[in-house]
């Protein structure tokens, strides 16, 4: 089963970031807390961890994309 993975809320005044680079694509395996992409926010780079293990099945935002917090950024099919 396929789950969504949203952009968290990266600090207390950060509501938009600007996606700089995927560090995975779509067939890839990874394990909670893995760096799926790094954002950038006013202030600095941030990668954004996997919430979960399993296979990237769909990447829904591109490299020079400017995202709010909750925007949906792809999509990891679950390990079972």
């Amino acid at each position: 089963m396929s789950e969504p993975v949203n952009l968290p809320r990266l600090g207390d005044t950060v509501d938009e970031v600007l996606v700089l680079e995927w560090l995975v694509s779509i067939g890839s395996q990874v394990t909670k807390g893995d760096p799926l992409v790094r954002v950038e926010t006013d202030k600095v780079e941030v990668d954004v961890e996997s919430p979960l293990s399993g296979t990237v099945e769909e990447i829904l935002v591109g490299v020079g994309d400017e995202i709010k917090t909750g925007v949906l950024i792809c999509r990891i099919a679950e390990m079972n």
